[in-house]
């Protein structure tokens, strides 16, 4: 299932490397700020601005308590297709282990770059076939999530430039929902229209390697996604495999150019379920999401294909 996350995947494959990447510099400015600009091999980009500011809180004299802080961001994006802005609050108590919470809120119009892309909208079942229904501006999608991150470094019990195997995992539940769905599915930044209001989990596990040079990081990510949400009215979800995991592996390089200005390069791959009713040469088709999703009738496996190569270009400002 097509899960183009620029509000969400992106944004965390940025921010699972940067830390890491920078763990060992010195960071005691109260405010930073930071833009982002993503773009991929599918027809999507992002550019992002980032403010925030750093708190020390219940900081102790041991090297697990002395960098104690709470940290707030607050964010503001623009894709083709989408405006929104996000405030997230990150507590880290300890040097491995941080909890974060947020919000989010924007909205989104349809617009035509080499093909219909749907911002924001209602995705609805007209024949059998997925049509887009809305306006510009007609509601507004925000979400409100709780998560948290472990996080090792190996040159912590062996110091030494060259020893740093790091290890990062994440996990977090997210509540989203469209202000206008009208308890159909919807749209968010062209996603492939498979959402509907309620919660979903989400999880990542990162193991990389630091070095002390240009390319200063490689790792191989996985990601995991499921819906939580309750079936719709007169639907099994299972039918189509929307209770199943969807799951992204990538591998990934960070770059620092100079103290400012750093770039990250991703190429992802994906799980994407078989379906029994729909011939599987149909998902070479240029245009291969024309059926309503809820039509389809998973068949209980699932197969590996590309998905995108990514960059995503920071600068400190």
């Amino acid at each position: 299932m097509k899960r183009t996350t620029l509000l969400f995947l992106l944004v965390v494959l940025v921010f699972a490397v940067q830390p890491l990447a920078a763990q060992d510099e010195a960071e005691d400015e109260f405010s930073s700020s930071e833009v982002v600009f993503t773009v991929s091999s599918l027809p999507e980009a992002k550019l992002e601005f980032f403010q925030r500011f750093k708190i020390p809180f219940l900081q102790g004299s041991s090297p697990l308590t002395e960098g104690n802080n709470v940290t707030f961001r607050l964010g503001a994006e623009v894709t083709p297709v989408s405006l929104g802005g996000t405030v997230k609050a990150v507590l880290e108590p300890i040097a491995f282990l941080q909890f974060y919470t947020g919000v989010g809120l924007g909205s989104g119009w349809k617009t035509k770059l080499g093909g219909d892309l749907y911002g924001i909208g209602k995705n609805t079942n007209d024949s059998g076939l997925s049509t887009w229904e809305g306006s510009g501006f007609d509601g507004l999608l925000w979400n409100v999530y709780l998560g948290g991150t472990f996080q090792f470094d190996f040159a912590a019990i062996f110091p030494g430039d060259w020893n740093h195997v790091v290890f990062q995992s994440s996990h977090e539940f997210m509540y989203a929902g469209y202000t206008n769905d009208g308890g159909e599915a919807w749209w968010k930044e062209n996603d492939g229209g498979e959402n509907q209001n309620g919660w979903n989990y989400y999880g990542n596990f990162l193991i990389g390697y630091q070095m002390p040079i240009f390319l200063d990081t490689v790792g191989i990510l996985t990601e995991m996604d499921l819906y939580l949400y309750d079936d719709p009215p007169g639907f099994d979800r299972s039918t189509w495999g929307d209770d199943k995991i969807r799951w992204k592996f990538a591998i990934l390089g960070h770059f620092t150019i100079n103290e400012h200005f750093g770039a990250a390069l991703i190429v992802q791959f994906r799980t994407v379920r078989n379906y029994s009713n729909y011939k599987k040469e149909l998902y070479k088709d240029p245009d291969p999401d024309d059926k309503y999703y809820r039509n389809r009738l998973f068949e209980g496996s699932s197969r590996l294909e590309f998905y995108r190569v990514a960059a995503i270009l920071s600068y400190k400002l």
